[in-house]
């Protein structure tokens, strides 16, 4: 894999983890450069650090059933 290739990986109940040079974008248009190898993201809805997970997933008793799936076209 590229050095600067960005992946995703689901954590079984818990968020995205994000690796690979990335920047955030707020509504306003406002970014965030991610300096840290590795980020999470939030995908239970309650984090206080709403885009990052900040580990209320653990807490609230968060289950994903999705499963990534390959996207076609």
């Amino acid at each position: 894999m590229a050095e600067d290739a960005v992946t995703i990986k689901t954590r079984e109940n818990g968020p995205y983890i994000v690796r690979g040079p990335v920047t955030i974008q707020d509504p306003d248009g406002k970014e965030y450069r991610v300096e840290a190898a590795a980020v999470a993201l939030c995908r239970c809805g309650g984090s206080t650090t709403k885009p990052f997970c900040d580990g209320t997933h653990s807490q609230i008793g968060f289950a994903a059933a999705e499963r990534a799936v390959q996207q076609e076209g």
